[in-house]
C-alpha cells in the first residue's frame, strides 16, 4: 500500500483513520499538533504509544524539507531559504522581519506557468504543484530555524497560488487551524496574476485573507506584453472578478504594480491606474523593479511623479520596501533552482 501524506490531513481526517485502527480519536489532536511543531518522525511524538507510532509509520509519511542553502541579507536581515523537497526538486521562500513581527513569503509551485517577463520564477518552466504539506513546511521550518514565531504569510513566492487551488486551500485550512500554527486569515495575503474563475471560487470560500492582484499595467495592451496570461484573461475580465470578490467579502483588494522604465510608468498610465483603484476601492502597492539576470527591463525613473499623480487623484498608495535584494530575495527574484 502506498503511504499517504499525513501532514496534509486535518484532525477530523486523522480521527477517521484512528477509528479504523481502533485507536482513540483524541490522539488525532496530539498527532496534528506534533506535525505543526515540526516532528519529522512518528517516534518524536512522545505522548503517542510506540504501537500506534508503528501503525502510523506503516501507512503514512511525514514531509520535511532540507535546508539546501540559507542566505542572510547584510542590508536588512532578510533570510532566503532554498528547500530541497522529498523528490529532489527545490523551491525558495523568504522571511522578512518587521516591527510587527516576522513574515514568510512562501512558494506554491515548483516553477511557474505564467511567464511574466519581469519575474524570474517562470524561468526553467513549471514542474509540479506543491502539496499542502510542502507549503506548510516552509512556514514551520523557517520559524524553527530562526527560533521565531511567524506571524504573517504572503503567498507571493514561486508559482501562481490559484493555479494550485485545492492544495493552497488545504494549506490555508491547516495553517489557520487552532490546533496547529493558528495563523489568522487576516494575517495572510495571496497574490494572483489574475485567473477570474479561480478568483470567483476563492470568493465563494469567503476567507478573510487579503487578495493581491499582480496588475502591473492599467491597459490591456501593455499588460499583455508583460503578462501573457492577459491574452487569455483580459484585464477587464480580471477586474470584474476582483470587483465581485470585494463586494462579496468586504475585503479590500491590493494592486501590485512594478514600475518599469518607459513601459508602464507614464502620466496617462498613472491616471488610468488611479481610476481602476477608485472603482474597486483598491490599495496600490508600488514596487521598484528589482534586477533580474539577463533582463533588459529597468526600474522606473519616474517614481515620484507617478506617486504624485496617484495621490492627486485620491488613490491610496504605498511603495513596497526593497528587502533582501542583495541575496536575490526581493519581489520577482525568486526562482526554481536545482538542488545540489
Amino acid at each position: 500500500m502506498e503511504k499517504a501524506d499525513i501532514k496534509s490531513m486535518l484532525p477530523g481526517e486523522i480521527e477517521k483513520v484512528l477509528f479504523e485502527m481502533n485507536e482513540p480519536k483524541f490522539r488525532a489532536k496530539q498527532i496534528f499538533a506534533w506535525l505543526a511543531r515540526g516532528a519529522k518522525d512518528f517516534g518524536e511524538m512522545t505522548d503517542v504509544g510506540r504501537a500506534l507510532q508503528e501503525k502510523l509509520r506503516e501507512r503514512f509519511y511525514i514531509t520535511s524539507p532540507e535546508i539546501q542553502r540559507r542566505q542572510v541579507s547584510k542590508e536588512d536581515g532578510t533570510v532566503k531559504y532554498l528547500w530541497r523537497l522529498i523528490d529532489g526538486n527545490a523551491v525558495e521562500s523568504v522571511v522578512m522581519h518587521y516591527k510587527h513581527g516576522s513574515t514568510v513569503c512562501v512558494s506554491s509551485q515548483v516553477g511557474c506557468k505564467m511567464g511574466c517577463v519581469f519575474c524570474a520564477s517562470a524561468r526553467g518552466g513549471w514542474v509540479r504543484d506543491l502539496k499542502a504539506s510542502e507549503i506548510l513546511d516552509q512556514v514551520i521550518f523557517a520559524g524553527l530555524d530562526l527560533k521565531t514565531k511567524i506571524s504573517n504569510i504572503v503567498m507571493m513566492g514561486i508559482g501562481e497560488p490559484l493555479d494550485n487551488f485545492e492544495n493552497v486551500m488545504r494549506f490555508l485550512e491547516l495553517v489557520n487551524h487552532p490546533e496547529g500554527l493558528n495563523i489568522g486569515m487576516r494575517h495572510i495575503s495571496l497574490s494572483t496574476c489574475g485567473l477570474p474563475d479561480m478568483i470567483d471560487r476563492l470568493r465563494e470560500r469567503n476567507l478573510q485573507l487579503t487578495l493581491s492582484l499582480s496588475l502591473h499595467a492599467p491597459d490591456g495592451e501593455t499588460r499583455s506584453k508583460l503578462m501573457p496570461i492577459n491574452r487569455r484573461y483580459p484585464e477587464e475580465e480580471v477586474l470584474r472578478a476582483c470587483e465581485r470578490y470585494f463586494e462579496s467579502t468586504g475585503r479590500r483588494i491590493s494592486f501590485e504594480y512594478a514600475l518599469i522604465d518607459g513601459v508602464n510608468d507614464s502620466d496617462r498610465q498613472a491616471a488610468k491606474l488611479a481610476e481602476a483603484a477608485r472603482r474597486l476601492g483598491a490599495h496600490i502597492n508600488l514596487i521598484q523593479l528589482n534586477d533580474i539576470e539577463n533582463s533588459q527591463l529597468r526600474p522606473s525613473r519616474n517614481l515620484k511623479r507617478f506617486i504624485s499623480i496617484l495621490e492627486e487623484a485620491g488613490a491610496n498608495v504605498t511603495v513596497r520596501r526593497r528587502l533582501g535584494s542583495d541575496i536575490e530575495a526581493a519581489c520577482g527574484q525568486l526562482r526554481k533552482k536545482a538542488a545540489q
